[in-house]
């Protein structure tokens, strides 16, 4: 298999930090990782838009010459097609919770940070736009509460004891917040401790950059 991804975007990252932790746990999986470098334009050459015609990263090529194009089909073929060692809870309901978190995190937390980054800081060099960073705060703050809350549940990852695929999404996402030297976890110490503790795992330190 081949991911064909680039460092830093949140979607890529997160299968990279998958992989990494499914690495260094023992179930390492066959893919190998090639760099698309969206800076100079590689995702909108032919060669990409045959793999995937919307130009977007990540995209994985399976050993039958078929596509996935979206980062969260991506994790789900893993975790169906190679369940040893997958992060996958034990129960319905588990695996229920677990896939709203990270549908939570995706869906609800990740385009207001992103767009928040670029309001404030943005590497693309976007105007700095106040009232937009303002809105984009607003839109982060009950998604933030929610994974607040699922950290009191217990165990020290967002669905608990085990690490999830909501841990990657979110880690993702909070490193582009870092890399535009911005902050949005507010007083919210479990989700602080969180991140924290994350960052500080061996996967996270070979994948993470800021």
């Amino acid at each position: 298999m081949k991911l064909y991804m680039v460092p830093l975007a949140p979607n890529p990252t997160k299968i990279m930090l998958y992989l990494k932790e499914r690495e260094l746990a023992g179930a390492p999986l066959p893919v190998e990782q090639i760099v698309v470098n969206t800076v100079k334009g590689r995702h909108k050459e032919p060669a990409h838009l045959a793999r995937n015609p919307f130009g977007t990263v990540p995209t994985l090529e399976l050993d039958n010459g078929t596509f996935l194009k979206e980062s969260l089909a991506i994790l789900e073929y893993f975790e169906d097609a190679f369940p040893e060692g997958a992060f996958r809870a034990a129960t319905a309901e588990a695996r229920a919770h677990a896939r709203d978190l990270e549908r939570i995190v995706d869906l609800r937390l990740a385009g207001p940070m992103g767009a928040y980054g670029h309001a404030v800081n943005s590497p693309l060099g976007f105007p700095k736009n106040p009232e937009q960073a303002e809105k984009c705060l607003k839109a982060m703050e009950t998604p933030l509460d929610v994974l607040e809350a699922s950290l009191g549940a217990g165990g020290p990852w967002l669905t608990g004891e085990q690490l999830a695929l909501a841990d990657f999404t979110l880690a993702a996402s909070l490193q582009f917040v870092r890399y535009v030297e911005a902050d949005v976890l507010g007083d919210r110490p479990r989700l602080r401790a969180w991140d924290v503790a994350f960052r500080a795992r061996p996967g996270s330190q070979a994948v993470l950059r800021w």
